[in-house]
């Protein structure tokens, strides 16, 4: 059974960091397009950032590049967001994706994210003094 679980969700203040992490069971993440996607109170999901599975290159929305950071570890089957100087838009609830499927970050990473993919269940991410 293909699992993805999220965690690292917190509170965090502005100008503050937090990592989340995405760990999956059933299925090998590097053999799989990965990514994290968000989902603000009356907003649609929108992906912030991703790992394709064509080249492994990355993709940032223009609002998190130079602040957030995506990688992922083979061994651990898990796949981090590093977010640092967290602003308060950045707040929501987190999700991971991923599907094994050849398609770069930057599409990947387009819309509100592929319906036929595996999600984890997210992680919230509260921003606030």
């Amino acid at each position: 059974q293909v699992q993805l679980v999220e965690s690292g969700g917190t509170l965090v203040q502005p100008g503050g960091s937090l990592t989340l992490s995405c760990k999956g069971s059933g299925l090998r993440l590097d053999h799989h397009a990965v990514g994290w996607f968000r989902q603000a109170p009356g907003k649609e999901r929108e992906g912030v950032s991703c790992i394709g599975s064509s080249d492994g290159g990355t993709y940032y929305r223009d609002s998190v590049k130079g602040r957030f950071s995506i990688s992922r570890d083979n061994a651990e089957n898990t796949v981090y967001l590093q977010m640092n100087n967290v602003k308060p838009e950045d707040a929501g609830l987190y999700f991971c994706t991923a599907k094994n499927i050849i398609i770069s970050a930057y599409y990947w990473c387009q819309g509100t994210g592929d319906v036929y993919a595996s999600w984890g269940q997210g992680t919230q991410v509260t921003v606030s003094s």
